[in-house]
């Protein structure tokens, strides 16, 4: 799906679950990681993951934009478009928007490398980057940290 199809498609949606127009810009927007999508205050537009289309269905696409047209029109009409406000929540159930986005695949978290531990209580600390041992200390007992292994990848 293309940007202006994705357009077109929130541009439907709006007009039959809100009844209402949605005038500005809806887009894909790749640097999204852990949301499905967010509506931008400052400029009234739509940014969505790309990975709710590609990991997921149709299906989770249409909630996430739903959950995005939430905001976008209790905003311009000047209600509780926050996530803990009664009107978004009354609203989003009312079109059958989804509450969550699902996770995105897992598939460029970081191994855990570094592995710390506490010289004076023995508490392991696995780390994906180096840690300062000069600036850092156990959270248990401020003891000092020391490198115990690193992993090669």
């Amino acid at each position: 799906m293309t940007d202006p199809e994705l357009q077109e498609l929130v541009e439907q949606i709006s007009l039959k679950s809100f009844e209402r127009p949605f005038s500005h810009t809806a887009s894909f927007n790749r640097r999204l990681r852990t949301t499905g999508g967010r509506y931008v205050l400052a400029s009234h537009n739509i940014e969505i993951n790309p990975k709710m289309l590609s990991e997921h269905d149709q299906a989770t696409l249409v909630g996430v934009i739903k959950h995005e047209l939430c905001h976008y029109h209790l905003h311009l009409l000047h209600a509780g478009y926050q996530h803990r406000d009664r009107a978004f929540k009354q609203l989003l159930q009312a079109v059958g928007g989804s509450r969550y986005a699902p996770r995105a695949q897992k598939g460029k978290i970081r191994p855990k490398k570094y592995l710390y531990q506490c010289v004076d209580c023995g508490q392991l600390y696995p780390r994906a980057r180096r840690v300062d041992l000069q600036k850092y200390r156990c959270s248990l007992c401020q003891g000092r940290l020391t490198l115990v292994r690193i992993q090669k990848n």
